[in-house]
């Protein structure tokens, strides 16, 4: 097994653009070809569209792309900008003389951060459309991670800055890569348990634990989400995807602590778009493993901003 960039995955093309002033942005994984897609939602407060084209019993058998913005609810606007972008490519569902690109999307609540005044839009979501035909996404503050913070549970003066992770694995010729905009109220853990990012204490160098914190506390704060997308070249039908992204959730619940809250939107899609034969168990059991894997690589490529520290500056 070896570490591979997600762009190394066929079929598939990822973009991002973002608004770094306002600290808001959106992804784009676009499948032209189709996607069979699944879907895993665990947190209490999702914001998502057409997320039940996923249902097993939707007659939806692949979708053109999943969009991850900012924006809480509002983002959803977005989404039509990939709409437009793939309609004027002609791909989309062929409807008599039209065709309808069917686009899933997800967001996480980032108004508290920049303004909350600016959120994807159309236009935002077109250009990330545009740079995924570079297909060069970058981890870090950009796309749907732009806004993205960590370690809220006592408020903006103890977080952290989060941001957007990639990371992929190949095991013989199936490949299984993540996205993740990682927007935890929770901790983030490295694979020994340690905190890697997270709630700070008062001397904004060293961790309090948020889990310890909370059993002290009678609420969670509201507006945490963590998002992403699982994608494999491996040939799989939509159940089989949705088993893979329940799977995927897993590596949520190594790295983010705590994490699946009523608070939270948490949510997972499994995107096949190959042809490789494989098991469900093995592929979902890699899912795991990179989504816990780009959920540590958000933080630690994020950069401080709009005040917020991140791990590269706590050193």
């Amino acid at each position: 097994m070896r570490e591979i960039n997600i762009n190394e995955i066929e079929n598939v093309k990822i973009g991002s653009a973002e608004n770094s002033e306002a600290a808001t942005g959106c992804t784009v994984i676009i499948c032209e070809r189709g996607a069979s897609a699944g879907v895993d939602v665990r947190g209490g407060g999702p914001a998502s569209r057409e997320t039940e084209l996923l249902s097993h019993q939707a007659t939806c058998s692949a979708i053109h792309a999943v969009l991850l913005s900012g924006g809480s609810a509002y983002g959803l606007d977005a989404a039509g900008g990939v709409m437009e972008y793939l309609e004027s490519k002609g791909v989309g569902l062929s409807v008599g003389p039209a065709v309808v690109p069917l686009v899933c999307q997800s967001c996480i609540f980032d108004l508290g951060i920049g303004s909350h005044k600016v959120r994807p839009d159309k236009e935002m979501a077109k250009k990330a459309c545009e740079n995924a035909e570079l297909n060069v996404p970058r981890s870090g503050n950009y796309g749907a991670g732009a806004g993205a913070t960590v370690g809220k549970l006592l408020g903006p003066d103890f977080a952290m800055k989060s941001g957007l992770g990639l990371y992929a694995l190949q095991l013989g010729e199936l490949k299984v890569g993540a996205v993740a905009a990682v927007n935890a109220f929770g901790d983030v853990l490295n694979e020994d348990g340690s905190i890697v990012a997270g709630l700070l204490n008062a001397d904004k160098r060293t961790f309090r634990d948020s889990e310890k914190t909370l059993y002290e506390m009678a609420e969670i704060p509201a507006g945490n989400t963590t998002i992403g997308a699982v994608i494999t070249n491996g040939k799989f039908t939509k159940a089989e995807m949705t088993k893979i992204a329940q799977m995927a959730q897993d590596g949520l619940s190594r790295a983010i602590r705590p994490v699946h809250t009523t608070m939270d939107g948490d949510t997972v899609y499994g995107l096949s778009v190959g042809d490789i034969e494989s098991g469900v168990d093995l592929c979902g059991t890699l899912a795991a493993r990179v989504m816990a894997g780009a959920i540590r690589r958000a933080v630690l490529s994020a950069q401080s901003s709009h005040g917020l520290l991140s791990v590269c500056d706590l050193k």
